[in-house]
Parts: C-alpha cells; structure tokens; sequence
C-alpha cells in the first residue's frame, strides 16, 4: 500500500486516494478502516458513498450499509452494478434488509426481491408479511436453538458449526420437538458446565419473550426492563421464529423519538431526512396541522368578539390578553411534554389518569399562585409609578390578572396532561397531542376564564 503521511485526517488520506494515480489502493485502504470510520466517509462524500461501496469487500459493505442513512442506502442501491447489488442485499441480515425494503415502493421491493437467492427471498418474504411496526418485521431468523435432551458437548459442537451465521451466540434457545420455546440459556452457563451434561439441567423456564404482533414499542420497554441484548419472538403457539437484538431496538426508539418530537412540534412525522424530502412534500406535512391550529385560533378570535362590548368599557383588559393566554399556553406545553415523554418510556399507564389529575390539579395551583402574584405585583407597582395608566380601579384590575393566571394556569396543566392519556386510551399517538394543539386550546378557554374575571371583580366600576 501507498505510505501516506500520518498527519494527514480521515478526509484528507480519502482525498488522497482519490487521486487518479492513486485510486487501485483505495479498496486496501478503505478495507483497513473501522466500520464506522466508512460510515463517516460516505456521510462527508455523499457523491462518492457509491464508489466507497463498490470498494469495500460484500462482508464490511454489508456491514456499513446498515449505519448509513436511508436516503444514501437508497441512492447507493440505484447506481450499484446490478451484481453487486444482489450480493449486498443477500449478506445484509434478514432485519436489516426487510428494514429498508419496507422504506421503499412496492414495485422497487419487488425488483429488488428478484436479486435475492432462494433462502433468503423466502425469508424477506416471510418478515415483510407481518404488520408495519411489529416485532415481526424486527426479527432475525438468525439464532441458535438447541433440545433439551442434548448434552453440553453437543450444543458446544452445534455452536461451532452454525454460530458464524448467527445474529448473536450470547443466548441459546432451548425448544422442543414441535419447535415451541421452552427455556433461553446464557452462553456462559453451557461454558461453564462438564460435557456430559444435559441441556435440561440447566434450564428453570424463567425466560422473557416478544409475540411477533407485539408493537416495536413494547419491545423497547421490554429490553428497557430486562436489560438483556436480544429476546426470542414466538407465535399465538409458542413457536420459536426468530430474535431480536438491541441493536435493532436501538435504531427503533430513534426513529419513534424523531417522529415523536416532529409530531409535538405541530408536523407529521418525516420519513427522509429534513434535507433530502421535497419541498412539496414538506408543505403537505406541515399544512394540514397548520389549518388544524389556524382554525383553533379563530375560535379565540370568536370568543373574543363575544366580549366586545367588556374591551370597549374597558380598554385596558386588551393589554393582558396576550400575558394570560400565552402563560396558560406554555404551562399546557409543559404538562403535555411531561406526560407524552412519561407515558413512552413507560413511567404512566392509562390506569394512572387520576394520580396524574391530582398532580396537575396541585402543580397549576401553585405555578398559577406564583405567575398570579408576580401579575399582581406588576400592575400594583407600575399604577404607583403611572397612575393615569390603570386608572382609580388598580387594584381591581391586579385582583383581575392575578386570579385570572391561576385559572388559566390550572386548566393549562390539567387540559396538558389529560389530552395525551385520553388519546392513548383512544387508540391514537398521544405525541399528536402537540404543544402547539395543547396551547390553542388553552387560548380559547384562556379568554373566557380572564373575561369571566373581569366581569366579576370590575362589574359596577369600570364594567
């Protein structure tokens, strides 16, 4: 190989090899780099991730394939000779290809099907039956079980022979005739253990498994629970089928994460990165809420107008508005961050809707206490410095905002924190319960409670 200067950085010694006179050695030198040393390269050349590919030996091409984002996999699978292709995706594990074929349109999946041997076609078939977002489409059918009337001799042979091709040889499975999973066996038990030994022996029937219609979420507060690196999948029979592993776990809670915080932020969730979807498709993501929030708004607006005759009386109400709604608003968005973020990993079910009514009843009375003092204050302190601001009637007007912002603030929290469980027991991702939704309809609710005040502390003065 080339001797290059060692100075020189990662994108630097890419450069290098780059170079006409030096680009035979690029296959050596990208081959000699960690896995995720390539990944960074393709992520910093993109115009070039087909040609790092095409250099990579099929086993670290697979293996890059996988950390890279999907827009790229996409692009490097259009350009890659057709060969090479087909080699790729058959050395991709069965997860990570049905993965990506289940991002693509079904004429592509069914080109791309072609390029697979038997075994594995059959397999990818097999996972891409199951619904979008189960645990099906996670597995592998990459294990290792074995009976439990072997010894310990024999499945040490057993792992020899077939333990290159598994996903992971850290936990073996032990099943019966029929293929139903009776126990999981961590590797260490069986180095551990003399020869002679039968599998039977070491297995108590204390195991944890995944349904292969479970929801991927369930798996990640499964694995979050049991801290363990893969669990067995079985059917409504108990029939082992595959694995699934951390890893792929890992790469879910991403995705579910990303889409949550998109959704909370008033916007359907993305499947391509920010940079590479359309303009128009990013419009029809955003709109539809957009109209959903805009038309919200002109229920304030409406609401408003039904106190016309109150801001004509009293002008001085119309300066509080925005103070009122918009506290109500960020204490909403607050409660309604907390109880998505605690109902995802788990901490809240739909059983504990009370216990967090009685929280959130408590907290906006006393957050709604504090932003109602800091009103008072505000308007009692600057009447003294402006009187002609607030008039002879101040202290009606600060007893006004004070109690106001209590009101505003309680419903804020109660209405924040109720929205996503009631959408949960609904069926519906509580993450649509969004900030923004959550602090529209607080404005509107914000505005009748202020008035409704005004109306009972100013009635006979200034009303």
């Amino acid at each position: 190989m080339i001797q290059i200067d060692t100075n020189m950085d990662l994108q630097e010694q890419f450069e290098f090899f780059l170079q006409k006179e030096n680009a035979m050695h690029m296959s050596e030198f990208l081959n000699e780099l960690n896995i995720s040393d390539v990944g960074q390269l393709i992520e910093d050349n993109k115009e070039h991730a087909t040609e790092i590919m095409a250099e990579l030996s099929i086993h670290r091409a697979a293996s890059t394939f996988k950390i890279i984002e999907l827009g790229v996999q996409k692009d490097i699978i259009q350009e890659l000779p057709p060969l090479k292709t087909a080699a790729l995706l058959n050395e991709l594990p069965a997860d990570d290809r049905t993965s990506f074929l289940e991002e693509l349109s079904t004429n592509a999946v069914r080109e791309l099907i072609k390029l697979l041997n038997p075994e594995e076609r059959k397999i990818t078939l097999s996972l891409l039956g199951y619904p979008e977002g189960s645990v099906g489409r996670l597995m592998t059918p990459d294990y290792i079980a074995v009976q439990s009337d072997w010894t310990i001799s024999e499945v040490l042979e057993y792992i020899r022979e077939v333990g290159q091709e598994s996903e992971t040889i850290d936990v073996i499975y032990v099943i019966n005739d029929q293929g139903q999973l009776l126990d999981d066996v961590r590797i260490k038990e069986f180095l551990l253990s003399p020869p002679e030994r039968l599998v039977s022996e070491l297995t108590d029937g204390r195991y944890i498994e995944l349904n292969v219609y479970d929801d991927q979420e369930k798996a990640n507060q499964v694995f979050k629970m049991n801290n363990r690196v893969a669990l067995p999948v079985v059917d409504n029979n108990d029939i082992l089928l595959g694995i699934v592993t951390i890893d792929d776990v890992l790469w879910v809670a991403n995705e579910e994460f990303s889409e949550d915080m998109q959704k909370m932020g008033g916007t359907e969730a993305l499947e391509e990165p920010y940079l590479e979807i359309s303009i128009f498709k990013l419009f029809k993501k955003r709109v539809g809420w957009l109209i959903v929030l805009f038309l919200g708004e002109m229920l304030t607006a409406t609401a408003m107008a039904s106190y016309e005759h109150a801001l004509d009386q009293a002008l001085i109400l119309s300066l509080f508005i925005p103070l009122i709604i918009s506290s109500g608003g960020n204490t909403g968005s607050q409660a309604s961050s907390l109880i998505i973020q605690a109902l995802t990993v788990g901490e809240v079910t739909l059983a504990d809707w009370w216990k967090v009514m009685r929280r959130e009843i408590v907290s906006g009375i006393m957050l709604g206490t504090v932003l109602g003092i800091i009103g008072f204050s505000r308007v009692m302190v600057w009447s003294q410095i402006f009187p002609e601001v607030y008039g002879a009637h101040y202290f009606l007007v600060a007893m006004v905002v004070g109690v106001s912002l209590i009101g505003v603030v309680m419903f804020g929290t109660i209405s924040g924190s109720m929205l996503p469980i009631v959408l949960k027991r609904l069926g519906a991702d509580p993450a649509v319960s969004s900030a923004p939704f959550v602090a529209t309809l607080v404005d509107v609710t914000g505005v009748i409670i202020y008035f409704n005040c005004a109306y009972y502390f100013l009635k006979g003065t200034m009303l």
